[in-house]
């Protein structure tokens, strides 16, 4: 049950992208069964949410197809909600995108949270053949057309990028309004977000600007939804044995997310890491004891304006089975305590 921390509801989930790398390649149906199972499970310690996320092309498998993952995730699980973190609107048409999202959520009864990006890596633009310097306006006008698309009634829409006359999207989401977040790390998806979306996905540092822009449109009363990932990959009560486990996977990770931002020109790393002891100076806090992880939930809490936390669950290429100590720690000591404060 989602913790209330001064009148807020705090939900605290488990992120997924179900990734297979060469050097530890499973078949597979077996990855994808075992990592259901390790969902599951994690609804069973009490958690809040479950996030998936998006990418294409990658030699390591990063999931592509998030909704019928998301579909998948419902079917194994009756409580928590179910959360795309994000899929990457331009490259996808938004009226199948508004479908399939309204039938996860009659499969899950109600409790999917569809998340949304402009996306950045130039080989998916490429990829789909779409022009990457039009993915701001795609943007913009997907979610015109998905929100139509779930209203009452048939819709007409015509923009430069996307056109449908007189049609009627059924089944229509069973939850009235369909919540709709936007992820973003610049400053023109943080307006974006602020303007036409229902909740903020996105990093710890662009959380003032979305609140000054919030107030900049008039929507300063609204109730804010703002997701936050939280830094750690494993919880551990021996992190050093857990690192030197898991230092080769974590690796992996961050040398493809920085070699990604870097190609992308976001800057958002300073160089590729070379080894895992660079990644572990870097981010002290990647593997971390149960009262560390309660001290760092209470301090995130505390000092910005959240409303849902998670983490990966899996460090790529990690047996699903290998993690569950991480997700049973998690629930013992910060799933139990932090509900407690109600």
């Amino acid at each position: 049950m989602p913790a209330l921390v001064d009148g807020r509801e705090i939900r605290l989930g488990v992120w997924y992208d179900f990734r297979n790398p060469a050097p530890w390649a499973r078949p597979w149906n077996e990855l994808y069964a075992a990592t259901l199972d390790h969902i599951a499970y994690a609804e069973t310690l009490g958690f809040d949410d479950i996030w998936t996320s998006e990418h294409h092309f990658i030699d390591d498998g990063y999931s592509p197809s998030l909704l019928p993952i998301c579909a998948a995730i419902a079917a194994r699980t009756t409580r928590v909600r179910i959360g795309t973190n994000v899929l990457l609107l331009p490259l996808h048409d938004p009226l199948r995108v508004a479908e399939d999202a309204a039938t996860v959520d009659a499969i899950s009864g109600g409790r999917l949270d569809l998340g949304v990006a402009v996306g950045y890596k130039r080989e998916e633009f490429t990829g789909f053949g779409i022009d990457r310097r039009t993915r701001a306006r795609r943007m913009d006008e997907a979610v015109e057309v998905i929100r139509r698309a779930w209203a009452p009634g048939p819709f007409s829409f015509e923009g430069r990028h996307y056109r449908y006359e007189n049609i009627d999207v059924t089944p229509k989401p069973v939850q009235d309004p369909m919540p709709l977040w936007m992820g973003g790390f610049a400053e023109p998806a943080i307006r974006r977000a602020a303007r036409i979306g229902d909740g903020l996905l996105a990093a710890a540092n662009v959380i003032p600007a979305y609140l000054d822009e919030l107030e900049k449109q008039g929507k300063g009363a609204v109730p804010r939804r703002i997701a936050l990932s939280l830094p750690w990959a494993l919880i551990a009560e021996d992190p050093d044995a857990a690192w030197a486990k898991a230092a080769p996977h974590l690796l992996h990770r961050a040398q493809n997310y920085a070699r990604w931002f870097t190609d992308a020109g976001m800057g958002l790393f300073d160089s590729i890491p070379t080894s895992a002891e660079e990644i572990r100076a870097r981010t002290p806090d990647i593997v971390v004891t149960p009262a560390r992880a309660v001290e760092i939930v209470e301090r995130v809490v505390r000092e910005l304006p959240v409303t849902n936390l998670y983490w990966w669950g899996i460090p790529p290429g990690m047996a699903p089975r290998e993690t569950y100590e991480s997700l049973e720690l998690f629930a013992r000591h910060v799933l139990v305590r932090f509900h407690a404060f109600r």
